[in-house]
């Protein structure tokens, strides 16, 4: 049995103030005024640039990460994040238009090109039933627009599963 947990310090190698999340938080301002490293002790977050989850979003698994701008190229502006459950098996299911309607595809695995795949020009909502250039990390739950994922534009180029937990 093991616990997530990610510590985030205020300056580099992991010096000054600092706060230690082991769930989400969606807004971490109250706890530091910036972020220059962060110490995955276990599990995997995403980390996000504005509360309650939006903005750029980075994955970080466990390790070190002494200078957040010259190791991963976040600035220092952290302020939520996400832990990601552990799960062997995610499905997800895309859709063509708004509010789950059009052509829909599910899918399991690894997708290098989407459009060779499934034939879809657009993907404008999606749904991650019953599982725990810019990647979107998507929980369990419905999509009813792109933007409900933070996406710019319902183009999508590839999908790829979190699988990797170490």
């Amino acid at each position: 049995f093991s616990t997530e947990s990610i510590i985030f310090y205020e300056d580099r190698n992991f010096q000054g103030r600092h706060h230690e999340c082991m769930s989400d938080c969606a807004d971490l301002h109250p706890y530091f005024n910036r972020c220059n490293s962060i110490r995955v002790e276990s599990g995997c977050f995403m980390v996000y640039e504005r509360p309650h989850y939006l903005g750029h979003q980075y994955f970080l698994r466990r390790g070190e990460y002494s200078d957040n701008q010259r190791m991963i190229g976040i600035n220092d502006c952290i302020r939520s994040c996400r832990m990601i459950p552990t799960v062997s098996l995610i499905l997800l299911v895309l859709y063509e238009r708004p509010d789950m309607g059009g052509q829909m595809q599910e899918v399991s695995d690894d997708c290098p090109n989407v459009q060779d795949r499934f034939r879809l020009s657009d993907i404008n909502s999606c749904s991650v039933p019953n599982n725990r250039g810019r990647a979107y990390y998507l929980r369990p739950g419905e999509y009813r627009r792109y933007s409900d994922w933070g996406g710019a534009s319902p183009k999508i180029g590839s999908l790829r599963r979190i699988t990797d937990f170490s």
